[in-house]
């Protein structure tokens, strides 16, 4: 029992350790971007012909500090923090986020999956593609691509799916009308291919249980675009234009928003409080999660290096081809708009 007590004391200790040296990152982050703000105002009145010197006035800083100051501070935090706020899923998050889903009508579902634009207000933009949970925590951020393209060159990009190639996802199983699947997948919009990692919605719903499926494949994905205008309404240095920046430090920048919004989100909801699911006899979609596969002796199974030599690269390929089975996603889209009707069907009516 005292064992128990001091646990629970030592994570008390750790969280409010947390809270603190979030709410300090977010004043410090507050007081650089208030400056960098400053500064570009600074600029843009002086090419209208107003005075200069603006922001040496308010800051007491020259402009090569100031960015210098910034620059080191997304560092600081990117370093420091990214481990803890912006890593992957635990089995404890992912077993949360997978029970929210089953909750909301989609077993198996994980996240949602986007991208957007980054400074659009310029003539050239960058692109953020990000994965986001039920609530608006970002789990995955890949920045840096060009405006110019689109979902299909960003995901052949992206290391999302690098854990499925190497063979180090967790296996979640669950069973949708009747039928059992293996994996996990994001909801997406249209233009993803039809791959069995993402779930769609239906481009021209004609029957009444198409209409209602896409509805709510598109409400879900809404929380994609909470969360930018959250990152967008809280971080103005993300929101406006950005001229005086090369990629890498708006990469930094990126990252580090993105962080201090992860931290704002785990100190503002309350992931101790146990979210009890009352077992359903009448609903078999019932997710578990297999962290670690199990080979037949009883043993974790190694996974292979991503490679791209001889040895592994037959095995990847595998992984890949199957990854890209339509069969199974269209099969599943069907399941799940079964599934999506009869639990929820009522509701609609």
């Amino acid at each position: 029992m005292e064992d128990v007590l001091d646990r629970q004391e030592l994570e008390r200790r750790a969280r409010m350790c947390r809270r603190a040296a979030s709410k300090k990152a977010q004043r410090e982050l507050d007081e650089q971007l208030g400056v960098a703000v400053a500064m570009q105002e600074e600029e843009n009145q002086s090419r209208r012909g107003s005075r200069g010197g603006q922001v040496d006035e308010i800051a007491r800083m020259g402009k090569s500090t100031i960015l210098e100051s910034l620059v080191r501070f997304c560092d600081a935090v990117e370093n420091l923090y990214t481990r803890d706020y912006l890593r992957r899923p635990t089995p404890r998050d992912l077993q949360r986020l997978l029970q929210k889903a089953e909750s909301r009508g989609f077993p198996g579902m994980i996240d949602s999956i986007d991208w957007d634009y980054g400074n659009r207000k310029g003539q050239k933009s960058i692109i953020l593609e990000a994965v986001v949970g039920f609530d608006t925590w970002v789990w995955h951020a890949f920045f840096g691509v060009a405006g110019s393209q689109n979902d299909l060159n960003v995901l052949g990009q992206s290391p999302v799916f690098n854990d499925i190639l190497r063979g180090e996802c967790p296996n979640i199983t669950y069973q949708v009308n009747n039928t059992v699947y293996q994996n996990g997948y994001y909801i997406a919009n249209s233009i993803y291919p039809r791959w069995t990692t993402f779930v769609k919605s239906i481009p021209h719903p004609r029957s009444q249980k198409e209409i209602f499926f896409a509805a709510y494949q598109e409400g879900y994905r809404k929380d994609m675009e909470i969360c930018f205008g959250i990152l967008q309404a809280r971080w103005a240095i993300i929101r406006g234009a950005a001229r005086l920046f090369d990629e890498e430090v708006l990469r930094s920048i990126m990252i580090t928003c993105i962080i201090l919004h992860n931290m704002i989100v785990g100190d503002e909801y309350n992931y101790d409080v146990e979210e009890v699911y009352e077992p359903d006899p009448m609903n078999t979609t019932l997710t578990r999660i297999y962290e670690k596969p199990m080979g037949p002796n009883g043993e974790p199974v190694e996974h292979d290096p991503l490679v791209r030599d001889g040895t592994f690269m037959h095995r990847m390929i595998e992984r890949y081809t199957e990854m890209q089975s339509s069969y199974i996603h269209e099969h599943r889209q069907v399941d799940l708009m079964e599934h999506l009707w009869a639990v929820k069907g009522n509701e609609g009516q």
